[in-house]
């Protein structure tokens, strides 16, 4: 175990609200251990950034970690020549190149069609009625399991999700992440002859293509489905949510002053959706005189590092003008989100321009509640709009 400083945190509060217990962390212990969470975290934006690309001491190859034992060993549990190997089997899936060509495409009549069926309404619950439908419809045409609804992506991913972060080994939420991984197995199975006779971009066709085993193909749509699911639909609300709860960036982006990307890069700096990565030390190493020991666990604190006072001007604000060149929200390193181009092109050039234009005088209609540190998104947001 690390000799890193002792921090406790409130698990309950942590989740409600992380970013005060981070910033407390990076003045006063930026490397500490969390008894809580059995992990040693490293908080600062420059740390991460620098030693996540150490993978002969930060390993992603984890063995005994959550996502491995509930998901399998997927491609962001692999290090070095086995990760690269797959990753390169995707990236006809994922490259800027199909992202433009194919998907962009398929993202726009999901959107539209989305927004046709709540635009006479003149409210909607922007999370469960748009966001998450949105995501899911566009994750199942990428990962080739178009024979189920948005709704079973959304649960499965959620499912998963959960697991991942269960931390405190609650039996309840493995049990329901078992099931949810178990189901995806069988959309998988379900898929597979059609696939095979009629191969597409998707990413299970690609993995069939290029004959990765079954172990392989399975894990990384798993992976897929629980980070290509959340990271989109809380980034879609979550943003809407800062453009309207900040009138002078909306008017920023609507004037042209920046762009719908740029305000998708900070409001992934500002609220990290996916906020932690996890590591296993491989060898004995020492950080700023703290010593790390071999099978520690480590978290790379993503959410943390994008809201470092040393690095970011106006850290804890959502500036849609702020430098966000270094924001990690992506990771960094040879893990590099390879979801990040689809993202991109799903959220800031067909998603958030739609809804805004679709939906006038759209404005809040209630309280919307946040939660999450390992992934943060908004869990409810009614909104309504001039119909």
């Amino acid at each position: 175990m690390s000799d890193a400083p002792i921090f406790d945190i409130d698990l309950d509060a942590f989740w409600r609200d992380p970013y005060p217990v981070l910033k407390r962390m990076r003045a006063d212990a930026p490397i500490p251990y969390v008894p809580q969470l059995d992990a040693t975290l490293i908080t600062r934006r420059n740390d991460i950034f620098e030693n996540e690309k150490k993978i002969d001491v930060f390993s992603s190859d984890q063995p005994d970690g959550l996502m491995t034992k509930l998901m399998g060993q997927n491609l962001m549990r692999k290090d070095g020549a086995p990760h690269m190997a797959e990753r390169k089997a995707i990236f006809p899936t994922v490259s800027p190149k199909t992202v433009k060509t194919i998907w962009k495409d398929a993202f726009e009549t999901i959107v539209s069609t989305a927004l046709d069926d709540v635009v006479s309404r003149g409210r909607a619950d922007v999370v469960s009625d748009i966001a998450m439908r949105v995501s899911g419809e566009a994750l199942k045409v990428i990962t080739g399991l178009t024979n189920i609804t948005w709704q079973e992506m959304d649960r499965v991913s959620q499912g998963m999700i959960d697991g991942c972060a269960n931390y405190a080994s609650d039996p309840e939420v493995e049990a329901r992440c078992h099931d949810c991984t178990t189901a995806i197995d069988r959309y998988i199975d379900e898929m597979i002859r059609s696939l095979a006779a009629t191969p597409d971009h998707s990413l299970l066709s690609v993995q069939l293509e290029a004959s990765l085993d079954a172990s392989q193909y399975r894990a990384n749509v798993k992976l897929a489905i629980s980070g290509g699911q959340n990271e989109p639909r809380d980034a879609i609300a979550g943003l809407v949510w800062a453009l309207l709860t900040h009138p002078e960036q909306r008017r920023k982006v609507e004037s042209e002053e920046v762009t719908w990307l740029e305000a998708f890069e900070e409001y992934a700096r500002w609220i990290s959706p996916i906020g932690m990565s996890p590591r296993r030390v491989a060898r004995r190493y020492e950080l700023h005189g703290i010593t790390l020991e071999a099978e520690d666990r480590v978290f790379f604190m993503f959410g943390s590092g994008n809201r470092d006072e040393g690095v970011f001007a106006n850290p804890d604000a959502f500036d849609v003008s702020q430098n966000t060149a270094a924001s990690i929200a992506f990771g960094a390193g040879p893990h590099f989100c390879a979801g990040a181009w689809a993202s991109r092109c799903l959220i800031a050039e067909v998603a958030l321009p739609a809804i805004f234009n679709r939906l006038p005088g759209l404005r809040l209609d209630g309280t919307t509640e946040f939660g999450g540190w390992a992934f943060r998104g908004p869990l409810t947001m009614p909104v309504v709009w001039n119909a």
